[in-house]
């Protein structure tokens, strides 16, 4: 498990919020698995500070990732790896929440949601999207 739990910063879940209403995906554990693996998909590391965790956002590793956890912290040990970062622990946790901020940011952007189907257009190879 990469982290126990973690907790969304004010500006990530006021995006989500508007992703959520655009989107009409209810659950933040799935907004946010989709955030993810898109910034996982992208081929830069994802810089910045660490997000704040100052909302009332909060999530366990399990509710998170679901069934699929061992799944999730390969693919972010294997891009850790891959980006020539390590895979410490910290460094783990790190480039998971950046990378999790780096997706709820994109997704919020104006333009690149208008509903659902976008988001699942999101998901397409490149060139059939």
């Amino acid at each position: 498990m990469i982290v126990k739990h973690f907790k969304l910063s004010h500006p990530e879940k006021d995006r989500l919020i508007r992703i959520k209403a655009k989107t009409g995906v209810q659950n933040w554990n799935v907004l946010c698995r989709w955030a993810l693996c898109w910034s996982l998909a992208e081929p830069s590391v994802p810089g910045g500070v660490d997000p704040l965790s100052d909302s009332n956002v909060e999530m366990d590793w399990s509710t998170f990732a679901g069934e699929y956890s061992e799944i999730y912290e390969a693919i972010i040990r294997q891009r850790c790896i891959n980006d020539g970062l390590g895979d410490d622990e910290k460094t783990l946790a790190k480039y998971f929440r950046l990378h999790l901020n780096r997706g709820i940011n994109h997704y919020s952007t104006r333009d690149v949601l208008e509903n659902c189907s976008d988001l699942l257009k999101s998901a397409l190879p490149k060139e059939e999207a």
